[in-house]
This record gives structure tokens, C-alpha cells and sequence, in this order.
């Protein structure tokens, strides 16, 4: 069988240790070591730290068993329940109230046989950078510095030094926020992030990146900008979609007979408002100010010139 990406070879190495274990065999890690072809290290790391924490495994005598009278449910394909236990795992990080909700709810997806509920996220695959995030993860978690390689766009590849403070997702793409060299804030696209390593310096932030990320409209805020105030016009078609969802900062000064209504945004940044007004026309309008509607204005006319 074969797996294109790390990450498939991963899931596929932890699953058929999970059915074994499940069975009832006692694995060698040296044996195993030569069946998936990888070292006795990578085996070790399977399970003290994927498998370990999420199922009663122990060592006796360098073989590795699954604890007596424990059996995997059988509603569930072991895969799925080998990824619905690390999705548990990944939550813990995340606050104790967050965890306590999360773990709760997977755990009623784990118990049911059929989910009743789908949801479609236009989210890019990530699957193939899951060691990048954990070793992320946990450099932000104990406020240490990162050193890494970074690929911008066509630019050349250079080593960067970052403190980092939030991997984020904005519109489907996944980012790394955080401070450079001169502790400014930026943003760091992730799957162009590469060759991580975790310094033993540490550091401290006072910046409120949470609040910081809350007030954002897109990735394209700008940090230590003071936010400015704009005004758009949603005509009746879309406007009932930003009382669904509403954006962040967003305050509806007007409602219209006609069923449009005025809303006002503090961004940081005119991108942020030029994109969302964009993907939006001709239905959403600018009021104000007028520089940033004069841009989406010669936008709309060098295009409509090609």
C-alpha cells in the first residue's frame, strides 16, 4: 500500500499498532522498527507521546501491551477513533473551559455510530505539516524562541529568528503570528515555514494578540496601527448576511425600508476592507473614507481595461 505523505505513513504506522495492541499482541519496538522501516527512536516516540497519553499501553519487559480488559469500541473503525482521541489531545492546549467543551463534545461523535451533523470548512490541507505544528505549539506554550527557514513567496529562502504567539486561520490559510528580530509583529505564512528549531532562550510579550486577532477582519491587519473607521452600504440582497455572521467590530448604524443597512468596521488596514468589498460587488459599497473607494474604484477599471 502506498502513502504519499509522511503523515499518511504516521497514521497508518499508529493505527496498525492500535488494531495489534487491541488484539492482544505484545509489540517489540526493535521488530517493529524493521517492519515500518523507520528507527527504534521514531517507535519510542509513538508511543510515549502519540500513544501513551490517549490509551491504557504499557512496557513490560521492552515489549509493549495494552492493559488488561481495555478494548477499543467496535461502532468505530480503529482509525477513526485513533484520530478522534489525538483531536482530544489537541484540545488541551487550548484553556480548560475550551477542553472541557471540546473533549465533550467528541466524545458524542466517538459514542455514535452516525454524526447527524456535516460542516463544510474551506480549510487548505495542513495534514502533511503536523510536526511543524507540535514543535509551533510548543514554542508558543513555553514562550521560546524559534529559529526556522521561511520561503516568501518568490523571494529567496533565509533563516528567521521569530517569537512566535498564535498560529491563526484566516479565511481557510493558516498563518504563524508572532514577533521578528526587532519584536514588531508579523505574520508568517505556515506551510512555508521549515527547518524549526526551539532555541533554550525564552522570552515575554506584552502584546495583546488575542485581542489583536479578535478586532481583525483578515490577516491583513496591521499591528500597532490605530484602528480607523469605515462605512459601507449592503444593499437587501447580502445585508442579512452580516446579521447571521457579523464581522468583527461590526456595528449596524442604519437599518432601510428597502432592507439595506449601513454598517461601520474599525480596521487597520484598507486591504482588509477592499477584499471583503470586492467579493461582494456590486452589492456592498464604500461610503467611507472616500481614498479607500477611489482605490476599489481604479481597481475596477484597470481590470474591466485588460
Amino acid at each position: 500500500m502506498a502513502y504519499k505523505h509522511d503523515y499518511d505513513k504516521t497514521l497508518y504506522r499508529l493505527n496498525t499498532i492500535l488494531s495489534r495492541l487491541n488484539d492482544g499482541e505484545a509489540l517489540s519496538v526493535k521488530e517493529l522498527a524493521k517492519e515500518f522501516n523507520v528507527s527504534e527512536r521514531t517507535l519510542q516516540r509513538d508511543f510515549k507521546e502519540r500513544l501513551v497519553p490517549l490509551y491504557p499501553i504499557y512496557q513490560e519487559k521492552r515489549l509493549w501491551r495494552m492493559q488488561s480488559g481495555f478494548k477499543l469500541e467496535k461502532q468505530n473503525a480503529t482509525e477513526d477513533d485513533l484520530i478522534l482521541g489525538i483531536l482530544k489531545k489537541m484540545t488541551e492546549g487550548m484553556g480548560t473551559v475550551f477542553s472541557a467543551k471540546a473533549n465533550n463534545l467528541l466524545s458524542k461523535i466517538h459514542n455514535d455510530s452516525e454524526n447527524p451533523i456535516y460542516a463544510k470548512n474551506s480549510m487548505e490541507d495542513i495534514s502533511t505539516h503536523l510536526e511543524e505544528i507540535h514543535t509551533l505549539t510548543k514554542a508558543i506554550e513555553t514562550k521560546q524562541i524559534i529559529t526556522c527557514t521561511y520561503a516568501k513567496d518568490r523571494a529567496p529562502v533565509r533563516k528567521r529568528t521569530i517569537k512566535p504567539l498564535k498560529i491563526v486561520t484566516f479565511d481557510g490559510f493558516w498563518y504563524l503570528v508572532g514577533l521578528n528580530e526587532d519584536d514588531e509583529i508579523r505574520k508568517y505564512y505556515l506551510k512555508n515555514i521549515t527547518h524549526i528549531h526551539i532555541t533554550d532562550r525564552a522570552f515575554e510579550s506584552s502584546t495583546q494578540i488575542d485581542k489583536m486577532l479578535h478586532n481583525a477582519v483578515s490577516i491583513w491587519f496591521n499591528a500597532g496601527i490605530e484602528p480607523f473607521k469605515v462605512q459601507l452600504k449592503a444593499d437587501a440582497e447580502i445585508a442579512k448576511y452580516f446579521k447571521r455572521k457579523p464581522l468583527a467590530t461590526q456595528i449596524i448604524e442604519e437599518e432601510m425600508d428597502d432592507g439595506s443597512m449601513v454598517i461601520s468596521l474599525m480596521v487597520t488596514n484598507e486591504v482588509e476592507v477592499m477584499q471583503l468589498v470586492k467579493c461582494r460587488l456590486p452589492h456592498l459599497h464604500i461610503i467611507e473614507p472616500v481614498w479607500i473607494k477611489e482605490k476599489i474604484q481604479n481597481d475596477i477599471k484597470s481590470f474591466l481595461s485588460r
